[in-house]
């Protein structure tokens, strides 16, 4: 896409996270507005958009973007996928939201007990992969937590008893996989979901260098609602 018909965010990068951020403060105080929802603003963005955000998080149905951060009709472009896995379609459609309507911010949303993640991270450690479909989404996790992993050393293999060959005795020494703890996976895993969508698309990367726009990695809490920032690229 060429950046010279891209729209003029209407606000900075900045300001997009400060609208999100007191949106989630008034929806963890239990004091939502439900702002841009009435009859008036459904008229107002019936023929065009201009959201100032793109929200691309997992399609969990404890994570609706528009609630948790108390927004409104065409307040946030909202792309969902479980475990907020990317390809082409998403990347583009993420694209769209910035290249096409202007949006000065994308915010990657994880979140606690994410069955993507928790699927991801027993296959890596039991071998067993998810069955039909599901597999694709835990194969696009895996790389994220694997940055993080580390094998223990090799065992040190017994002395064979006399007259018997080694290789015998059990083959290659297997290797311990060790990850971090289950909060330090899900937050790696959108650090690099951040790095993957400034590395990945050429129109993102520049939108940032430009100053045009900043991704934000978050992590909201199911328990209690807060999203907090775990990564961002780009001016906040």
């Amino acid at each position: 896409m060429s950046t010279s018909t891209t729209p003029t965010p209407q606000i900075s990068p900045a300001e997009a996270w400060r609208r999100l951020e007191e949106g989630n403060a008034r929806f963890v105080a239990d004091a939502m507005q439900h702002p841009s929802q009435g009859a008036d603003r459904r008229a107002a963005v019936a023929q065009n958009q201009q959201p100032y955000a793109v929200l691309f998080g997992c399609s969990d149905s404890r994570v609706a973007a528009e609630i948790i951060f108390d927004q409104g009709l065409g307040d946030l472009f909202v792309v969902r996928t479980a475990g907020h896995v990317l390809d082409t379609t998403v990347i583009g459609s993420i694209e769209f939201g910035v290249e096409e309507l202007g949006a000065p911010l994308v915010v990657v949303l994880g979140h606690d007990h994410c069955g993507a993640v928790g699927a991801a991270t027993q296959a890596l450690l039991t071998g067993h992969m998810p069955t039909g479909f599901v597999r694709a989404i835990a194969d696009r996790v895996i790389p994220s937590l694997l940055t993080r992993a580390e094998l223990g050393p090799e065992p040190t293999p017994a002395t064979p008893a006399p007259g018997v060959d080694a290789a015998s005795e059990g083959g290659e020494a297997s290797r311990t996989l060790h990850l971090p703890d289950d909060d330090e996976l899900r937050r790696q895993h959108v650090r690099a979901t951040v790095q993957m969508l400034r590395d990945y698309s050429g129109a993102l990367g520049a939108a940032v260098a430009e100053g045009r726009c900043a991704i934000v990695g978050v992590e909201y809490a199911l328990a209690d609602g807060t999203a907090h920032i775990v990564d961002h690229i780009g001016a906040l």
